[in-house]
């Protein structure tokens, strides 16, 4: 998969002719840096499950789901996001193991790898917007906040509209960044671990939108009495 940039330096990204110069090889497999990415993320997942599962919690199965999805969303943009907004720079050379998840990622999408204007600032906004936000969340639902439907709302519009421009930048750019229809690169890393910030964000602002209806119905019910 490697190829040689113009300055000579070996790396696996596209387009072939990139300029890398201070590029360093991972010394992690895939398998480490996806296993410690899936088996985190499944932490956050089933300590929130089991959290919004205590007794006396009045939230149904659905809303625990949506919960848990904001838990790890708040760990995948505070901390991994956050880390390639605060590093962008450095990555290509250095070694520490977020450094490492990035440089596996950009295989799908060299723009990381190289440090896009557009994906530091959509990362960065993500990072210190929608993760403390998405944390905020969880909150709100857990000690059921009137404003939680808000949030919701606020935040999945938020994602939503990042990964839609995420998506139509690429695209615009002919899909160079990336070994066009590789089956791990491609299709898994750009494609499947992106499109889900477009389909849950959509159905939380659907279900979002419902609430807040039914909510404001009921006040504008209650006035007219």
């Amino acid at each position: 998969m490697d190829a040689t940039s113009t300055a000579g330096v070996l790396h696996p990204y596209w387009p072939r002719d990139l300029l890398i110069p201070t590029y360093v090889a991972n010394n992690r497999s895939m398998s480490e840096i996806l296993a410690f990415l899936f088996s985190v993320s499944g932490v956050f997942l089933l300590v929130t499950w089991l959290i919004t599962g205590r007794r006396g919690s009045r939230l149904g199965t659905w809303r625990r789901l949506a919960v848990c999805w904001f838990a790890v969303c708040g760990f995948i943009h505070g901390v991994i996001e956050g880390w390639f907004s605060l590093y962008y720079d450095a990555i290509p050379g250095d070694q520490s193991f977020l450094s490492q998840l990035w440089k596996e990622y950009s295989k799908g999408d060299s723009r990381y790898i190289i440090a896009d204007n557009f994906t530091v600032c959509m990362e960065t906004v993500t990072a210190w917007l929608w993760g403390p936000f998405s944390f905020w969340a969880v909150f709100a639902f857990l000690t059921n906040k009137p404003y939680r439907f808000v949030l919701q709302l606020v935040i999945s519009v938020g994602q939503l509209y990042g990964v839609v421009l995420y998506f139509f930048t690429e695209h615009r750019d002919g899909y160079a960044h990336s070994e066009l229809g590789h089956p791990i690169y491609f299709w898994f890393y750009f494609v499947f671990m992106n499109v889900l910030w477009v389909v849950i964000p959509l159905v939380l602002v659907v279900d979002a939108c419902r609430q807040l209806s039914t909510a404001q119905a009921h006040t504008d019910k209650f006035k007219r009495n």
